[in-house]
């Protein structure tokens, strides 16, 4: 018997390879290979001229030479990523970047997003825009002081036209106070409004929240914590007020997730189903927000980091995925999302 017919079946059955699965359109990097060795922090949107990402990049985390670069699909490529904002001060001190996030509102350019500072307790928020798709970019805005714009995921825009982003806190003290809050900007970054912090930071330590559509005004923000669990937190009234938080049974390291409501009504939140560790990377359904079944593993070896994911569904009715692979590159993931398969996840344990 041909050795090929033994062994085909037993790697189609393996998670990790996850391309495998129907619902999986393309698997891609991004970024390979450029001038610094490390990314995270990934973030993807679709534009009316098409898909834009952007990461930030430099030799480690926190170091100043870390700046913010953007790529775009382009005739079917990836653009080489092209330095887009970076931490130079006016007196010639530099400051590392962070966390970009790139959203499109309705008839306007597009936002860009990004943090500058020597740590998330001392950063402050910053905005470009881009009138062109990406291809150029205004200077870059600071934004107005306690306003620091979507902390890792992306804003959501309202019936009404507001920009609501989801963002958190996170103090100097020991233990640090980690709490979310949300803000609202009405007139596309020009003036803001925010919520006050919705709850201690240290019962439940979180950040970093993502917002789902439940119907109607209805919201729904799920998001890191250091609690070992993935958070929730809702609306009533389209994210003017909210209620208690509280942990699901979902688990997380401590790592970042992100979260998006299809136009069928579905909601995907992708996150690492695991305690500790930044491995797996998982994909979950819901069809409430409150109840979630397993769909997909794309990541799946022991001691690797898979971490810091973006997910959007684009006009076509596509979900794109984009995530940190091992800190060196910038993997990009199309689903089907018609075609995802799910199984029910009992009492927070990912179904064999």
């Amino acid at each position: 018997m041909n050795l090929r017919h033994l062994i085909l079946p037993c790697l189609l059955c393996l998670p990790w390879l996850a391309h495998a699965d129907p619902a999986i359109l393309k698997t891609e990097y991004i970024y390979d290979t450029g001038p610094y060795p490390q990314i995270h922090a990934t973030t993807i949107v679709e534009t009316p001229t098409g898909l834009v990402t952007a990461w930030f990049g430099g030799t480690a985390e926190r170091n100043p030479d870390v700046c913010i670069w953007v790529s775009r699909l382009a005739d079917g490529q990836w653009t080489e990523g092209v330095e887009t904002a970076n931490g130079l001060q006016a007196d010639g001190k530099r400051h590392p970047t962070w966390n970009p996030v790139l959203f499109q509102p309705k008839d306007a350019p597009l936002m860009l997003f990004y943090k500058v500072g020597p740590s998330p307790s001392t950063w402050w928020g910053e905005l470009k825009t881009s009138a062109d798709g990406g291809k150029t970019w205004s200077a870059a805005n600071r934004l107005p002081k306690g306003i620091f714009g979507p902390i890792k995921n992306k804003p959501v825009q309202l019936a009404n036209g507001d920009i609501l982003c989801p963002t958190s806190n996170e103090t100097d003290t020991k233990p640090s106070a980690w709490a979310i809050y949300f803000e609202r900007t009405s007139d596309l970054g020009k003036t803001w409004t925010r919520t006050e912090l919705l709850h201690d930071g240290l019962t439940i330590s979180a950040i970093q929240p993502s917002i789902l559509f439940l119907g109607g005004d209805k919201l729904q923000a799920v998001g890191r914590t250091r609690q070992g669990k993935v958070f929730q937190i809702t609306s009533e009234d389209a994210g003017t007020a909210w209620g208690n938080i509280s942990l699901t049974d979902l688990p997380n390291p401590n790592s970042g997730t992100d979260a998006v409501t299809l136009t069928d009504g579905r909601h995907l939140l992708i996150y690492n189903h695991t305690a500790k560790g930044r491995s797996p990377l998982n994909l979950a359904v819901s069809k409430d927000g409150r109840t979630w079944d397993a769909a997909l593993v794309f990541e799946n070896e022991p001691k690797k980091e898979f971490s810091y994911p973006a997910i959007i569904q684009t006009k076509d009715g596509l979900v794109h995925i984009t995530y940190t692979w091992q800190r060196k590159k910038v993997k990009h993931i199309v689903l089907d999302p018609a075609k995802l398969s799910t199984k029910p996840i009992v009492n927070g344990q990912w179904p064999q």
